[in-house]
């Protein structure tokens, strides 16, 4: 069931109180849930987040919040459309097909209502930014240092030098420093961090150095119940963390493509960071490699400088949460401005020792989302209602005052404001659809539907891959989500689920019939394909 696409009893009135409405939506990438302490867990525990905690406390935490398509770009187009990826057409990552920014989009209908939009930091959708008055926008993903900006005044790329989080902020609130104040706005802050490959601010380059982060209970994941999409990624950190690109041992520079990956960063330091980067990580990498750790302990080793590199870049991207939270407050806006943060999608810290993202399994599906917003949300309030990242442009569209285009599948967010429950009309189900294969990390196109208690999986696409060696796919699995959180016991081909196996099906099928899911992409014919495949 879907709740009907129209603002939340109450939200007329209070703007009325109040006067419009301004949205501050900050995103970050490839943000994992599971290393903000709002949420808790094991990693968070030991590297806090005070504040993204601190805007939690003031509003609302969702403990449930998903994406449909689990990579930056379709999410990116999902947040500014409330539409899924075959519908606004970013259905990948790259530049084919790219986002045809003609389309409608939230900002433009609130810039067409008389808000001033902006926005700052990653667009990575391979087109001009259409519906901002003002923006700059990172090339591509960006660099963690001295990164290259695009204009609507200078189109073309220019370097500016500095931390990439903390130019993104300083340009975030030099904007409302100088915005029209007669008029709302809609101000997106979109950093870089925490991405691949996680080069973390010369101040913290240390810091956890001295923790032992815990391994996740999965680390060591065989997959055995799991189908073939499981055992064919390559997104582990025993097999493709690369000790260079990733783990920084720069000592190990032989491979060209390994040089070119690290040097993409570390060359655009300055001689004095580059030096103070050396001083870190020298002597380090020097006793690593002199300890000639093997197997295990070798994949331990990677996981603890993944993490802590990982959480580091973390923290700088608090600090500057914090720093505009701090503007808001101080400049009286905090109490008229909804402000969300959230991430593209999930990440995996290390469970099933992966890495990315890509998978409908739980660590990449689910995303962090907290918002607050006085008006309307108390302090404190916790939110378990399936909620996914279609949602947010009717959110403000709705908080905004402007009718909610028919296209939008998603529905505004208001009505868990007040309590964080939901109406009865609430949905009960979430769509999940990946399309972006072949591709790095390997992971096969699947979709899938969610409910609060289970979760069906299907893998099914043609196969052949990059070098044409992958076989067809097929397959379906089942997770009793109260049973095994862990999604580590596919009960698919359990009798006892049998009844749950029929009803999802039947849900899934449903749901593609909605939404006029094309699966001729996925069809294959297993025997013409092995009279085609390349001989061994």
């Amino acid at each position: 069931m879907t709740a009907a696409l129209l603002p939340a009893a109450g939200v007329a009135t209070a703007q009325q109180k109040a006067g419009p409405v301004n949205i501050v939506h900050i995103m970050s990438d490839d943000h994992s849930y599971q290393t903000i302490s709002a949420y808790g867990g094991p990693v968070s525990k030991l590297a806090p987040t005070p504040n993204i905690d601190r805007l939690a406390a003031r509003g609302i935490l969702f403990t449930r919040a998903y994406v449909e398509n689990s990579i930056s770009s379709p999410s990116r187009a999902t947040l500014l459309t409330g539409k899924y990826s075959h519908q606004h057409g970013q259905i990948k990552l790259g530049r084919t097909p790219a986002f045809n920014a003609d389309q409608m989009t939230f900002p433009k209908l609130l810039q067409q209502a008389g808000y001033q939009t902006a926005i700052f930091g990653k667009w990575h959708l391979w087109s001009v930014p259409q519906g901002f008055d003002d923006y700059k926008i990172l090339n591509g993903q960006g660099t963690y240092y001295n990164p290259e900006f695009s204009t609507k005044e200078h189109p073309e790329f220019v370097r500016e030098e500095g931390y990439v989080a903390n130019i993104v902020t300083n340009d975030a609130i030099d904007w409302l420093e100088h915005r029209d104040r007669n008029n709302p706005f809609c101000l997106l802050v979109h950093h870089k961090s925490v991405h691949r490959n996680w080069f973390p601010e010369l101040k913290y380059a240390e810091l956890y150095e001295d923790v032992t982060f815990p391994e996740p209970a999965t680390f060591f994941d065989d997959y055995s119940t799991r189908g073939d999409a499981a055992r064919l990624q390559q997104m582990t950190i025993e097999h493709e963390m690369k000790m260079v690109d990733d783990c920084k041992v720069y000592e190990l520079l032989e491979n060209k493509q390994a040089k070119n990956n690290f040097n993409a960063e570390f060359l655009r330091m300055s001689p004095a960071e580059q030096e103070r980067f050396k001083a870190v990580y020298g002597p380090l990498n020097e006793k690593m490699l002199a300890a000639g750790l093997k197997g295990k302990d070798l994949v331990r080793w990677k996981y603890q400088r993944y993490i802590k590199d990982y959480v580091r870049c973390v923290k700088s991207l608090d600090d500057e949460i914090g720093r505009l939270l701090d503007y808001l407050d101080e400049n009286g806006l905090s109490e008229n401005t909804i402000v969300v943060y959230t991430s593209d999608q999930g990440f995996y810290m290390g469970e099933h020792n992966w890495f990315d993202k890509r998978f409908m399994y739980e660590e990449s599906f689910r995303t962090p989302l907290v918002m607050s917003f006085p008006q309307q949300i108390a302090p404190g309030t916790v939110c378990d209602e399936l909620v996914q990242n279609i949602d947010f442009a009717p959110t403000y569209l709705a908080l905004a005052g402007v009718e909610v285009p028919a296209e939008v599948c998603g529905v505004p967010l208001t009505p868990l404001f007040a309590t964080g429950k939901a109406p009865a009309d609430w949905r009960d189900e979430l769509y999940y659809h990946y399309y972006d294969y072949p591709s790095i990390h390997n992971v096969r196109r699947h979709d899938g539907i969610a409910t609060r208690d289970y979760k069906l999986i299907h893998f099914k696409d043609q196969g052949g891959g990059s070098k044409g060696k992958d076989l067809p796919i097929d397959s379906w699995e089942l997770y009793d989500l109260k049973a095994d959180p862990l999604e580590v016991n596919n009960v698919y081909d359990n009798p006892r689920y049998a009844e749950i196996v029929a009803d999802l099906k039947k849900r899934l099928a449903d749901k593609r019939d909605e939404l006029k899911i094309e699966e001729s992409e996925s069809k294959f014919d297993l025997e013409a394909w092995k009279r085609k495949a390349p001989k061994k």
